[in-house]
């Protein structure tokens, strides 16, 4: 019989093929686990045991039979609350994350570190009260503990305001009839010997994304449907289940993509060469005035805030790069990186107010984060906010003439996003290559790189910093270089087209 756990129940029921390939073929899953969610669901899980109070801690072990007699020794001996209570039935098994005692019976208590339900938690739930009540257990209450975007942390960490209880019962008990025949499915399915044979859909990435996902695609032409830029996932998947696959296809349907879109498969069937509006780029070359200040933050988010006069998930910023460049090509570099373990934001903003005088243009690439991070400083800093709010007023888009399409390679695959445009850009330039950078390739690696460094030995922590501000560094200067690409095609301009 094929044993059952809340986590492969999950994944059979948004795709059964996941837990057929998990058992016969594991070598092909990626790694498309987060660590920084990881990393925040396994400390929101820890502080949420202590929710209702005193708590007793179930061991893990392998053996589950030894982790249902501590979970019943536990209940017997009349603890109040029980963490990671385990029960089986049939081959089921789960681990509960709260057993909270409620008069004579019990209610089961999910904890999260997402903002709000997802109806995935539902069907997690909706397994747990299935195994307890088969069990014998008497559940009355099912609930979903998760965070509470609207707690300001001020002080002492208060666990009632970050974590917010929802009671899901009557979602969870009207699946109750489900668990037995989806159990019954994936055991079924689980039986084949041959892999099974299942077409590609939405549940491939929704709710998590497959670790099998590109090699249910192998049988992908080279540029597909799903290829293309800014199209919801769910028209991707309808286009494709109607027979429009290739660029080739999509081609013979225009009326089913965008203008835009329809740029992106043209450029690449065609192979096109680069396209640009010299004097749309020039108007927007004209907004800029010397020198410019390139500028770009990186963040870090924490589930549970550790400073004060922070919100679950705000983004703090803890580094920046600024290259600055003079009207004679010339160019000068300043930095900023805080120190691990301390709240960055003040020294940051002192440090940043030093480094940009009033009135300056700064330039960044989409801007909206870059204006969101200085108001979200200004607010929390009055007496700099006025210097803060002015770098945030004159702060100018270099993504515009991308977004506009202005500028267009086909390199770019429809994408404006700079990770595709540089490449287009400045092909093969290895100074350009955030694949040659020790450590830190991109953004998301910056902020968990950050947020673990107190984990680290001091050398570690050296190395660290080094690989962030070359990082950090890079997206810079690769705005500079942006910028001397959209004046080369402008020649009339008597600004530095040169690197």
């Amino acid at each position: 019989m094929y044993k059952i756990s809340k986590t492969r129940y999950c994944k059979g029921i948004q795709c059964p093929k996941m837990l057929w390939l998990d058992e016969h073929k594991p070598e092909l899953a990626e790694n498309v686990l987060n660590e920084t969610v990881m990393a925040n669901g396994n400390k929101v899980g820890e502080l949420a045991r202590g929710y209702f109070g005193d708590y007793a801690l179930v061991s893990l072990n392998d053996d589950k039979k030894a982790m249902t007699d501590e979970t019943q020794r536990y209940m017997d001996e009349g603890r109040d609350n029980i963490a990671e209570a385990s029960f089986t039935y049939d081959g089921l098994y789960c681990a509960v994350d709260i057993l909270h005692r409620d008069g004579e019976g019990w209610d089961i208590v999910e904890v999260k570190s997402s903002t709000k339900v997802a109806a995935i938690y539902i069907d997690d739930m909706a397994f747990q009260y299935y195994v307890l009540t088969k069990h014998g257990v008497n559940v009355k209450k099912i609930y979903n503990l998760h965070i509470d975007t609207e707690y300001v942390r001020k002080g002492e960490l208060d666990l009632k305001g970050l974590l917010k209880l929802e009671d899901c019962s009557n979602a969870v008990k009207d699946k109750f009839n489900e668990i037995e025949k989806n159990v019954e499915y994936i055991r079924t399915y689980m039986e084949a010997s041959e892999e099974p044979d299942k077409d590609i859909g939405c549940y491939c990435e929704n709710p998590y994304m497959c670790a099998y996902y590109k090699y249910c695609r192998r049988h992908l032409p080279e540029h597909s449907v799903f290829d293309i830029a800014r199209m919801k996932t769910e028209k991707k998947y309808e286009l494709y289940h109607g027979g429009i696959v290739s660029y080739q296809d999509i081609a013979n349907n225009p009326k089913k993509v965008s203008k835009n879109q329809m740029l992106q498969v043209k450029s690449v069937l065609n192979n096109e060469c680069d396209k640009y509006d010299a004097a749309e780029i020039q108007k927007f070359l004209a907004t800029l005035s010397y020198p410019i200040y390139h500028l770009d933050f990186e963040t870090f988010q924490m589930a549970v805030p550790e400073f004060d006069d922070c919100r679950p998930y705000q983004q703090i910023p803890f580094q920046y790069s600024l290259h600055i460049e003079h009207k004679d090509g010339s160019l000068e570099h300043r930095e900023f990186l805080a120190k691990e373990g301390q709240d960055p934001r003040r020294e940051l903003a002192e440090s940043l107010v030093g480094d940009i005088p009033a009135g300056a243009c700064s330039l960044a690439y989409n801007m909206k984060f870059e204006k969101s991070v200085l108001k979200n400083l200004a607010e929390i800093f009055p007496d700099l906010s006025g210097r803060l709010m002015d770098i945030h007023d004159n702060m100018r888009d270099l993504m515009l003439p991308f977004q506009k399409r202005d500028y267009y390679s086909a390199a770019m695959n429809g994408s404006y996003s700079i990770k595709y445009v540089l490449p287009a850009l400045w092909p093969g330039d290895p100074e350009l290559d955030y694949h040659n950078l020790d450590g830190v390739h991109n953004g998301m690696e910056a902020s968990a790189a950050f947020a673990s460094m107190t984990e680290h030995t001091p050398d570690e922590i050296a190395a660290i910093r080094a690989n962030l501000l070359k990082y950090c560094g890079l997206d810079t200067y690769a705005m500079v270089k942006v910028l001397w690409k959209l004046r080369s095609v402008c020649p009339s301009t008597n600004s530095p087209t040169k690197p």
